[in-house]
């Protein structure tokens, strides 16, 4: 069975593979000083700041869940989820609302940055000696005019049962 993370990874190394011509979007938002991005095709939308319904016994990064028009979605801390504490969230954080596989989930980030295009050459893997934890959830990394930025394999946030059976063993 192939989830959609090895497919999300698979498609941005294919593109890669492939060489220039190739464009690829993704929208680039900042956590602290670091800039990260999402692939423009899974951004659903981005939202202010809300307040959200903790959930008991869930992991640390899980943060809650927003009701977004009758959808229920959970809301990922990017910082904790990268191994770098709680975000404290103010009404200047932004919710980056995306499709991983079958469902909706929110990416809290500190501000969105832009919209980039790049071709699919541009995109070099993460460095092995980089492998850990946080590297993970990473897809690929890009320079862009002397800025890094770091792609997010999105199907790697969190784990594949965590929708349905997190929200099943809360209840």
């Amino acid at each position: 069975m192939t989830t959609s993370a090895q497919l999300e990874s698979s498609d941005w190394n294919a593109n890669a593979a492939q060489g220039a011509g190739d464009v690829t979007q993704f929208v680039s938002f900042a956590i602290g000083e670091d800039q990260y991005g999402v692939d423009i095709m899974s951004v659903r939308e981005i939202r202010g700041w809300a307040e959200i319904t903790h959930l008991p016994k869930q992991p640390e990064y899980v943060r809650g869940v927003l009701n977004l028009r009758g959808a229920i979605v959970p809301i990922i801390d990017l910082r904790c989820r990268f191994g770098q504490g709680l975000t404290e969230t103010t009404p200047l954080h932004i919710v980056i609302i995306v499709q991983i596989g079958g469902r909706q989930v929110g990416l809290i980030g500190d501000r969105v940055l832009d919209i980039v295009s790049v071709e699919a050459g541009q995109i070099q893997p993460v460095p092995r000696t980089a492998q850990g934890a946080s590297a993970d959830f990473l897809a690929g990394l890009v320079t862009i005019e002397k800025t890094m930025i770091a792609l997010i394999s999105l199907g790697e946030l969190i784990p594949s049962q965590a929708g349905g059976d997190a929200q099943r063993t809360a209840a």
